[in-house]
């Protein structure tokens, strides 16, 4: 607090806005409830954020870290994280929340930044650790991503490119005709079935994980197409009990008018004869 009131004295209005905001940032306390979770769910969410729990050396460490990240997260512009998951090609729900975004974007190990706007690769290296500004150009930032990768990590995502490759021209994982669409639409449940070619996923993944990926998606989209199928027989079944339940109503309301009219007239007949009767009895039979 007074490293940043110091600051504040010496620069403009402009710097006191900049130099302040971090600080009441750093001022407000961890969650506490992240100090009580356990070390491997702690770890785990750590993971799940972009973050190397085997960087942090005690537990009040990484606390911080996973505070500061969620508080990055959320002054993230979430139109920027978007353009990352389309980039991506990640599959969301349309009203995710910049958390959730941001699991799905740490989950991202592609290179390959075509396509990827301005405000999506500046969210892409915040998220990824580095320090980036508005006004750096695309060619730095992408420069500032691929240096961060590492000689041994680059020379791996392009031995797993290289086997990518191979296993796509085997088994015939050409270039997606598909765009990109979130998954909100239960309507569409296959409209991110191919999402990402065999080897963009054995690059990311590597040779076991992208070709289990590909089976998890294929057999999930088998089940959703099999579940769709039980479901319309389902919906045929009973629309046929609700019409032959309505024809069942109809006849048994009908049965129940006649019976109805036949009482009431039997009570007419009745009547009548009653009358008949005791005029009879009264006016003519004594004479």
């Amino acid at each position: 607090m007074t490293e940043s009131s110091n600051r504040d004295d010496n620069g403009g209005s402009r710097q006191i806005v900049v130099a302040s905001a971090p600080s009441t940032a750093a001022a407000r306390p961890p969650d506490p409830q992240l100090s009580d979770l356990p070390k491997d769910v702690l770890e785990n969410l750590a993971e799940e954020l972009g973050i190397d729990p085997t960087r942090y050396k005690t537990r009040q460490h990484l606390v911080a870290a996973v505070h500061e990240r969620r508080q990055l997260i959320a002054a993230l512009d979430r139109d920027a994280m978007l353009d990352v998951i389309r980039w991506g090609r990640r599959p969301v729900t349309a009203n995710a929340t910049r958390e959730q975004l941001a699991r799905e974007i740490a989950r991202i190990k592609s290179m390959r930044f075509a396509g990827l706007s301005h405000r999506g690769l500046l969210a892409l290296a915040r998220l990824r650790g580095l320090e980036a500004d508005d006004q750096d150009p695309v060619p730095v930032l992408i420069r500032r991503l691929k240096r961060q990768e590492g000689f041994f990590s680059r020379i791996n995502r392009r031995r797993r490119s290289f086997l990518g490759s191979i296993v796509a021209g085997i088994v015939g994982g050409g270039e997606t005709s598909h765009d990109y669409r979130f998954l909100p639409d239960p309507a569409a449940p296959d409209a991110s079935a191919e999402a990402a070619t065999i080897k963009d996923e054995i690059e990311s993944s590597g040779l076991f994980g992208g070709i289990t990926n590909r089976i998890k998606r294929s057999a999930d989209q088998y089940l959703n197409q099999k579940l769709d199928e039980i479901e319309a027989r389902i919906d045929r079944k009973l629309d046929e009990i609700d019409r032959r339940l309505a024809e069942w109503r109809d006849k048994e309301i009908a049965n129940r008018l006649r019976i109805l009219k036949i009482t009431l007239w039997a009570s007419v007949i009745v009547g009548v004869f009653s009358l008949i009767y005791a005029y009879v009895t009264q006016y003519i039979l004594p004479h």
